[in-house]
């Protein structure tokens, strides 16, 4: 288990791995009196929620821990606490997406019918979600309960989860029904559901898991938390870019930002650069279902070039993320941070 110094597919084998062992211990949880019945609705759940994406943030702690360590040869207990904390962010990142897709009464997920839409879960998924945010203070108790910084991941993970909440909430009360309003919409707001909503979980945790294990004390590196923010909103504004622009071939989905009535990037530089003709083209056809509408506003963000205003935004983000790396005292630390750029730079999908 401890040889990771093969390809990136031995990475997520061992880390596969491990998931089957957290599976198994929760699934006999002493804290519970299981029956069949309910040991197979948890497991059930479990695969088809969990270990189904990308990954990427569970990933992103182990890769992070070795490079802290310098790149040194982790032992097998190294990889399995590392995993573990990379599988508690996936558990994290199952509980939000769960009871989101219920909030936003989608229809698929990762390819797959939503968990709520399957005819025997519906309303389960709600208990369902509030499970899988209980797992995680279960792994954390049972693997790192010894541990010097035991009290410092917790707060973590709390902490982590009320600014997704409330990045959430921002998301969701801006974009009520029947108060659908674009001149609320400005980039300080995107940015503040930005950052609350996505960067905190996706970016910061997983170092901040991987800085925690290798001993760090995280009141230490405020400029990290400031790069991997940035890193977050840079992402996000990426992911609103390919909503619009990418190829559905390439980022498997079909974008539904513009008849979402999405608090994007691109809408909102719209605002910021169209003519008052163009600003009427906007409030009427925006978040709207059809598709002459979605059609219009399209038409409406070639017209401006955002593709070249996302190109120069692009460049300049970059710009100011490596000035802000290579100012950190530390070469491990900047490995880390440059490691997560390279993997979002110019991404495709």
């Amino acid at each position: 288990m401890a040889n990771l110094n093969g390809s990136t597919s031995d990475l997520r084998s061992t880390f596969l791995g491990v998931y089957s062992v957290l599976k198994s211990e929760l699934l006999n949880d002493p804290a519970f009196e299981w029956t069949d019945g309910s040991r197979q609705w948890v497991e059930r759940m479990l695969d088809y929620n969990v270990p189904g994406g990308k990954l990427n943030r569970g990933l992103s702690v182990i890769d992070s821990y070795k490079l802290l360590k310098d790149g040194k040869d982790l032992t097998e207990d190294e990889v399995f606490l590392a995993s573990a904390l990379g599988w508690c962010i996936e558990w994290l990142q199952a509980y939000f997406l769960v009871l989101d897709d219920i909030m936003d009464n989608s229809i698929t997920r990762r390819g797959q019918p939503c968990w709520y839409r399957l005819p025997k879960v519906g309303m389960i998924a709600v208990n369902d979600g509030i499970i899988l945010r209980n797992h995680i203070p279960r792994i954390l108790k049972k693997h790192f309960r010894g541990k010097s910084y035991y009290a410092d991941l917790l707060d973590l993970f709390n902490e982590v989860e009320f600014q997704t909440a409330s990045g959430q909430m921002i998301d969701l009360i801006t974009t009520i029904e029947g108060e659908k309003d674009l001149s609320k919409y400005s980039l300080p707001l995107h940015r503040r559901i930005v950052q609350y909503k996505t960067a905190y979980y996706s970016f910061y945790l997983p170092v901040a898991c991987a800085l925690l294990m290798a001993g760090e004390d995280l009141e230490k590196h405020p400029s990290v938390k400031d790069v991997l923010i940035d890193m977050g909103i840079y992402f996000q504004v990426q992911d609103d870019y390919l909503d619009n622009f990418g190829e559905p071939e390439k980022i498997g989905k079909i974008g539904t930002d513009i008849e979402d009535f999405k608090c994007s990037w691109l809408v909102v530089k719209a605002l910021e650069l169209c003519n008052e003709e163009q600003k009427k083209t906007l409030f009427e056809h925006y978040g709207k279902e059809n598709p002459e509408d979605v059609a219009k506003i399209k038409a409406l963000y070639n017209d401006l070039n955002l593709q070249g205003v996302f190109a120069e935004f692009e460049s300049k983000s970059y710009e100011k993320l490596t000035s802000s790396i290579e100012a950190h005292p530390s070469k491990s630390v900047q490995a880390v941070l440059k490691s997560f750029l390279g993997k979002i730079y110019k991404r495709q999908k």
